[in-house]
């Protein structure tokens, strides 16, 4: 664990800024033995973060419910459990939107309001809209702040309460199913069958930057991919591969693709 590892992690200046932060204030905490966290860290900054620190006990990342996207990085001192993070007075807090169930705001709709709103994106961790209700996840700092003025998604217009988190609802997210057998789990053979497209194009957007797994970049097509790897293609979605199942009897891995939509 040493902060000049900030510059062999980094890859811009965006990210040495940040990782300096990340150090500066769960450093702190564990020299000083009391809870610390980050701001919410998308799925490549927690990567960077967790790296940062290697093995170091005390660490959890945490983003109100299990699958989260974007999670802080806490350091929990042995005095406390994971289980202070459900409490109250702990860094996270759930808000949960309501409005006429006639009104189809998007994830778009709230995040783009948010930011209107002049909260920067670190505040604000994952976005679950449901049916007539939006649950989503704040810093405590800016808590306070949301529930005196932010009032409104685009068009709809809703009330805005505190919940517990034990109270969230998470939104299954819609999937198409695509069965597969592939002669290998290169990376680029997977993004060819789950976006349907061309093994060239694919081999492109890897090679271009444009995937990424698990939240990092990828930019090797031969790459292999492991069961339960999240993959994004820029411009196209997301998707899992949910299962290897396994040879047939040519030779070929079964695999199946659950594509989101």
């Amino acid at each position: 664990m040493d902060r000049s590892n900030i510059e062999k992690i980094a890859h811009s200046n965006e990210d040495k800024i940040l990782l300096a932060k990340v150090w500066d204030k769960v450093n702190n905490g564990m020299q000083r033995g009391i809870p610390a966290h980050t701001c919410f860290l998308s799925p490549r900054e927690l990567e960077m973060s967790r790296y940062l620190f290697g093995t170091a006990e005390g660490l959890v990342c945490f983003g109100g419910y299990p699958d989260a996207e974007r999670k802080m990085l806490c350091f929990l001192p042995d005095y406390l459990d994971e289980s202070w993070l459900m409490r109250e007075d702990a860094p996270v807090v759930s808000l949960r939107a309501t409005f006429y169930e006639g009104d189809t705001p998007s994830h778009r709709d709230f995040l783009g309001s948010l930011m209107g709103s002049g909260i920067g994106r670190e505040t604000v961790g994952d976005i679950c809209v449901g049916k007539g209700h939006c649950d989503f996840f704040v810093t405590e700092e800016i808590a306070p702040y949301l529930l005196q003025n932010f009032t409104n998604a685009g068009r709809t217009k809703f009330r805005l309460e505190r919940i517990s988190l034990t109270d969230v609802i998470i939104p299954q997210p819609e999937v198409r199913i695509i069965k597969e057998t592939l002669a290998s789990l290169r990376l680029d053979g997977v993004v060819a069958s789950g976006f349907r497209i061309s093994r060239s194009l694919a081999t492109q957007a890897i090679c271009s930057g444009k995937v990424a797994v698990d939240g990092l970049p990828w930019e090797k097509p031969d790459k292999t991919v492991a069961e339960g790897a999240k993959i994004s293609l820029r411009g196209s979605g997301k998707m899992k591969l949910e299962k290897v199942n396994g040879q047939t009897k040519k030779g070929r891995i079964s695999v199946e693709i659950h594509r989101y939509v």
